[in-house]
């Protein structure tokens, strides 16, 4: 760790995962990078990168550069830490307050035996993060609108048609067969859910992972997703999970990483990104306040839902084919609601799902009032995605308390449910700096079109995230690897060691024309 930043940060600070980043330089913040790297009397390297957002992907793009030898970039974060979608929170009724995860909670697939280890779960384990198994197939109760109902067999019928739907898109790529919705996919495989319980069993596989439903997924490109992080013949880290349980929130394990190697003048907070000219010759950068920044690289690590609603300018335009691909794919919202009582009246297992006549209305239930996660808290949450995300966010927090107590206390009729002391959602679709939760892959999105998501524009503008990865799309890994990536593109750009844009394709057609 540089001297500089050692003094800054005491380990009292670091254990409560705090990071303040501040430039120290009057004046510089409103400087080039390279008048930046002079300030601190340190020679520029040949060429500056800004790096437009502070999440897992733009703090492995800049350590990445940072082990290349370059030190010559800034981190630009709208919020006042870095972490991005890893956004936690304090809940709860005074004297009985929890950090949770508002945002991303769980490491997906960790490692099996001596193979791939995800990248994820090995930064954890090196910053001692606090997690726990979360055993989501294994300890789950079923309930409907009469109350608990036992319905286990239709939902382990759910979990053997998943996978039976990964198997056959394999199938098809191998066979060079078009892609088709995943609800395409559970039909031809004749897994047809018609009940409210076969219908809440196949959410608990599908949205809940992708938070949309099957007809807006790829058959193709979800069944990847799945195999890549799970499956160990495919090369995925195994079928483990790791729920964040440390109360410095899961964002530390990325604060940490930062610590070791970030000045503190490479960190610009609470600076929202608001416009970015480019060029052949470099970039320019003007944040919300006025100030400006000028590079001769930028990263942009801005969540995908960002780009499509243009929070942020770009001067010229995006080309074409760049504007269709970042409007082509999708950014899916996943939202937990957390409730606090004076007490545990449910469930005893961690899982529960609810069955509505409606599918997708509140069916996802954990208790973290449970022995391996938060015993006493009187905790519970549930989990509701894509379009009634949407639609909650569009109601006040009282409708949607009402209507999940409703839900609650038609699946405990025999239960006198109390009022919760405490109350709240993230309402991550409205959030002007983030859009939704995380990418997913629709049937209509080629390869070319993921392709040009990727691709780098004019040589000096270059895109990371996970919604640019194609295997991870939608995973927290997934922008490691892309953060990893990138810095390692732009530092052989830097080093003139071989640099090589990301092409993109002029026009995305299909293999054979339509007939009509």
């Amino acid at each position: 760790m540089p001297s500089v930043y050692r003094s800054l940060l005491s380990s009292c600070l670091l254990a409560l995962g705090l990071l303040p980043f501040a430039p120290s330089i009057p004046g510089t913040a409103a400087l080039s990078v390279e008048a930046r790297a002079a300030a601190r009397n340190k020679p520029a390297a040949d060429g500056s990168v800004l790096i437009l957002g502070g999440g897992v992907a733009g703090v492995i793009a800049a350590r990445t550069l940072h082990e290349q030898g370059i030190t010559n970039f800034t981190i630009v974060e709208a919020r006042g830490e870095l972490g991005g979608r890893l956004f936690s929170q304090t809940f709860g009724a005074p004297g009985r307050e929890v950090t949770l995860e508002m945002g991303a909670n769980w490491i997906q697939g960790t490692q099996t035996d001596d193979g791939p280890a995800n990248p994820i779960w090995t930064l954890a384990q090196k910053h001692n993060l606090t997690t726990h198994f979360n055993d989501w197939f294994g300890s789950i109760s079923t309930y409907d609108s009469t109350g608990a109902v036992d319905y286990i067999d239709v939902f382990n019928d759910a979990g053997d048609a998943y996978g039976e739907l990964t198997v056959a898109a394999g199938a098809r790529v191998d066979r060079k067969l078009v892609d088709g919705t995943a609800r395409t996919g559970y039909s031809l495989i004749k897994a047809k859910a018609r009940t409210a319980h076969a219908m809440a069993s196949e959410y608990y596989q599908f949205d809940w992972e992708y938070a949309q439903t099957p007809e807006e997924s790829s058959w193709i490109a979800s069944s990847w997703g799945n195999n890549f992080t799970y499956d160990t013949d495919q090369g995925g880290f195994g079928d483990d999970n790791q729920m964040s349980l440390d109360q410095r929130g899961f964002k530390h394990f990325i604060q940490a990483e930062a610590a070791e190697f970030l000045q503190e003048d490479q960190v610009l907070l609470n600076a929202t990104v608001q416009n970015i000219t480019y060029s052949s010759s470099g970039v320019s950068v003007r944040l919300a306040d006025g100030r400006k920044l000028k590079a001769d690289y930028a990263i942009c690590t801005f969540s995908l839902g960002v780009l499509q609603h243009d929070d942020v300018v770009f001067d010229p335009p995006l080309p074409d084919w760049k504007e269709e691909a970042i409007q082509s794919m999708v950014m899916a919202t996943y939202t937990k609601i957390f409730l606090q009582f004076p007490e545990k009246f449910w469930f005893d297992t961690e899982m529960a799902l609810y069955a509505d006549s409606e599918r997708g209305r509140y069916p996802v239930w954990q208790s973290l009032d449970h022995e391996n996660f938060f015993p006493g808290s009187g905790i519970a949450f549930v989990t509701v995605t894509g379009d009634y995300s949407l639609r909650i966010e569009a109601l006040s927090d009282q409708q949607v308390q009402d209507e999940v107590m409703g839900v609650l206390r038609s699946m405990l009729p025999n239960v006198t449910v109390p009022d919760p002391v405490a109350f709240h959602f993230p309402r991550w679709a409205s959030d002007p700096l983030y859009r939704g939760s995380y990418s997913n892959w629709p049937s209509s999105f080629f390869s070319q079109h993921h392709e040009n998501l990727r691709a780098t524009v004019d040589k000096r503008l270059w895109f990371a995230g996970e919604a640019t990865s194609q295997k991870y799309f939608g995973f927290l890994h997934g922008a490691y690897f892309e953060g990893q990536d990138v810095g390692e593109r732009v530092a052989k750009c830097l080093k003139r060691s071989g640099c090589s844009e990301l092409k993109h394709v002029a026009e995305v057609t299909n293999a054979q024309p339509y007939i009509i």
